[in-house]
């Protein structure tokens, strides 16, 4: 049962990725990538800032302890001056004071700024870093921008290619039917012509001979017929013979009148 649910996932799982590779897209990838990295940059700047504002705050007091020690000092000449030992002396213990702190501060400013120079040039190599990645990101996205591009042609290309290869086969066969069909009717022709099929237009029976005698006798028929219908017109209305090759000859009655 284990083995049937280690296969079950293992099929899940490759599954999974396939769906994955299709749905992914590697510009998108490098895309967030580089925000994350732009994101921690910032960050690292900020810590930069954070770093020098607290130096900043440091040294202006260790400047403001300075200037209180340089009071203290006159302050304690001032009270040897009017012969007052005591406040010269405390005076000079404030001093003391102060400048422990000064000490102290002072310590604490250079380890500052240790920290601000560090986080400087680690936020400069950061930022070479994300540059860096910038542009490969971009040569990356022009690359595969390309690809797909070239991709999609070639698909496009290769289906107008079989398509054609399918139209042209289409049309060796239209023309292999079509010369076929010429032929059929080449020797069909050459078979009624010889005799050998009878035209199925003619009445059954019917042969070629006999149809050229039944022309020959219809236009007989009608030489008749015309002949018997001048015969019946008057004899003013009915028209000179005109004998073949020769002028017209007047009736014997015309040539008595004149």
């Amino acid at each position: 049962m284990s083995s049937i649910t280690q296969r079950i996932a293992t099929l899940f799982r490759v599954k999974a990725n396939k769906a994955l590779d299709r749905a992914e897209d590697p510009r998108e990838v490098l895309d967030y990538s580089y925000e994350q990295q732009l994101q921690m940059l910032q960050r690292v700047r900020r810590g930069v800032a954070d770093v020098a504002t607290s130096r900043k705050r440091v040294d202006l007091q260790v400047t403001q302890l300075q200037q209180s020690t340089a009071k203290l000092q006159d302050q304690a000449q001032q009270a040897l001056a009017v012969g007052r030992e005591d406040l010269a002396r405390e005076a000079l213990g404030r001093r003391t004071a102060v400048v422990s702190q000064i000490t102290d501060l002072q310590s604490q400013q250079a380890s500052l700024r240790d920290q601000e120079e560090k986080l400087t040039l680690a936020t400069q190599r950061l930022q070479a870093k994300v540059d860096t990645f910038r542009t490969r990101k971009e040569t990356i996205k022009a690359t595969y921008t390309a690809a797909e591009a070239q991709t999609r042609i070639t698909e496009a290309v290769t289906g107008i290619g079989e398509e054609m290869g399918d139209v042209g086969l289409a049309m060796q066969r239209a023309q292999d039917k079509t010369e076929q069909l010429q032929a059929r009717a080449g020797a069909l022709d050459e078979l009624i012509a010889s005799g050998a099929l009878e035209d199925a237009t003619l009445p059954a029976g019917r042969d070629d001979i006999q149809a050229e005698l039944e022309r020959v006798s219809a236009g007989q028929d009608v030489e008749i017929e015309l002949a018997r219908m001048k015969a019946q017109l008057p004899a003013s209305a009915t028209p000179p013979a005109v004998e073949a090759g020769g002028p017209s000859k007047s009736p014997p009655d015309q040539e008595a009148t004149s």
